[in-house]
């Protein structure tokens, strides 16, 4: 009996997709030390935008949360993530300021480091991977999954085949982060890919965009996917990974070993879902079919801006043809995979094309430097009337062929004499006053109290101004509001 291993993505991907990444330390340290006894293979805890989001919106210290966290997860691995040549935004970054920040991840208790790059730039990650592997990480080498004619599956097969022999990894992942994979390609991809990984082992990771990851996830281990990366609901399902739940019951159903205590999970469930209501934060619903999804391909977070940023331009009615944009956009410029940065900048440029009548009149730096080879080498050529456009009418501050960046650690560290080279990495990658704000407000919450019923009854009742005089009464408690 074949035993299937199985990630949590809780703590990352999960709020991530349906939170906005909004969980706070204190939301998770509770449920930790639960999690670590489950029996999951490795918990995913961090990536870039996990750091973004605590800096510039909890306000608080992310790498204060691995630490924390760290202390109570002992057992199970905690993964990180890095996406090619940048840190937490858009633009390309040292290659000694991106080994600083793996050195730095791994220091802090993140022993298992996965990196990608969307173009499948190999180039971008391999040196990475070799530095983690150096430093003693569990190294894992994450391919993105497209759906368009240039990710064939003997694309798949070839960069697999390269990740193994160029950076040693220790486990490939497919990584479906539109939600784009079918049954019907899975059967055809997974073979390709294991070929040619010989005892190597397969993740496999999806989102629930299409309704379709749940039956891609079974049909993959039949094919020889020794990993599934899920979520515990009430994080799972509709933009985010299937619920472990679910996945571990199906699997076992069909004679498989998942080693995973349930009874944790139920509790770890029953936390978050309190956490979620209390907090009015969505719970994961599974998603109906949608074929247009794998035209636009427009992942869920930003189908969300879309709808609120058109609508509060009085522009709702635009958001057909802007998908519609998005769809001719990823044709023309090569087939980008709708990540991060892809995502962003060519909806970005959709908006612009709609909103302005005229295509490619205004060209965001993000377009005309992805279209110059500043983020990697693309699969596809852009199409040339289409380069001429964003060559044209583009910054001219932006020059025709990237140029080497030379190393930033030294004059980091000069900079910031008396600074752990952890704070160092969070102001090189924040402007401004984000970092000092961050600090100002504290040290991070490690506690997460549930309100009383009494108390939330009071709560809700002080929000509403037309009860002028309200008595509350259990036993020998008794509460009065006067308005």
């Amino acid at each position: 009996m074949k035993t299937i291993k199985v990630m949590d993505t809780t703590l990352r991907d999960a709020h991530q997709s349906l939170w906005a990444t909004r969980m706070t330390t204190a939301m998770m340290l509770p449920v930790a030390e639960r999690m670590d006894r489950i029996g999951y293979d490795a918990i995913d805890l961090m990536g870039l935008i996990q750091f973004d989001v605590a800096v510039r919106y909890l306000k608080e210290d992310p790498w204060q949360r691995v630490k924390l966290m760290r202390g109570k997860v002992v057992h199970t691995p905690m993964q990180s993530s890095i996406r090619s040549k940048s840190l937490t935004g858009f633009d390309v970054v040292p290659n000694d300021v991106l080994l600083l920040w793996c050195e730095r991840l791994i220091a802090n208790g993140l022993k298992r480091v996965r990196a990608f790059d969307a173009l499948a730039d190999l180039d971008n990650i391999v040196h990475i991977l070799e530095h983690a592997k150096s430093l003693g990480a569990y190294t894992v080498g994450a391919l993105v999954y497209g759906h368009s004619p240039v990710h064939t599956d003997e694309l798949y097969a070839r960069k697999t085949k390269e990740l193994i022999e160029r950076a040693e990894v220790d486990s490939i992942m497919l990584k479906d982060a539109c939600g784009l994979l079918t049954p019907d390609r899975i059967r055809t991809l997974v073979p390709a890919m294991k070929n040619v990984m010989g005892d190597v082992p397969l993740e496999l990771h999806s989102h629930c965009l299409t309704g379709l990851a749940p039956l891609v996830y079974l049909d993959g281990v039949k094919l020889g996917v020794d990993q599934v990366h899920t979520s515990t609901a009430p994080l799972a399902n509709g933009p985010a990974q299937p619920a472990t739940q679910t996945i571990a019951r199906n699997l076992r159903g069909m004679g498989y070993r998942v080693d995973l205590d349930d009874r944790l999970i139920d509790e770890v469930s029953a936390h978050f879902r309190r956490v979620a209501e209390q907090e009015g934060k969505p719970l994961g619903v599974p998603m109906e079919y949608d074929a247009f999804h794998f035209e636009h391909q427009v992942p869920g977070g930003m189908l969300t801006n879309f709808h609120f940023q058109l609508a509060q331009a009085g522009l709702g009615d635009k958001l057909d043809a802007v998908l519609h944009e998005c769809a001719q956009i990823r044709r023309e410029l090569g087939w980008p995979i709708m990540v991060t940065p892809f995502a962003q900048l060519v909806g970005t440029q959709a908006v612009l094309n709609v909103v302005q009548g005229e295509r490619y009149r205004i060209v965001p730096d993000e377009v005309k430097k992805y279209a110059l080879g500043y983020y990697g080498k693309l699969l596809a050529p852009v199409e040339p009337d289409v380069l001429d456009r964003i060559v044209e009418n583009g910054s001219r501050r932006i020059a025709l062929e990237p140029e080497p960046m030379p190393p930033a650690v030294p004059e980091l560290r000069r900079k910031y004499p008396n600074m752990s080279d952890e704070e160092r990495l969070l102001r090189y990658s924040f402007a401004g006053t984000q970092v000092d704000e961050m600090l100002a407000a504290g040290p991070t919450r490690t506690e997460y109290h549930f309100q009383t019923p009494i108390a939330k009854l009071v709560s809700e009742l002080a929000k509403r101004p037309k009860f002028k005089y309200v008595h509350i009464q259990k036993g020998d408690t008794r509460v009065d509001l006067v308005g």
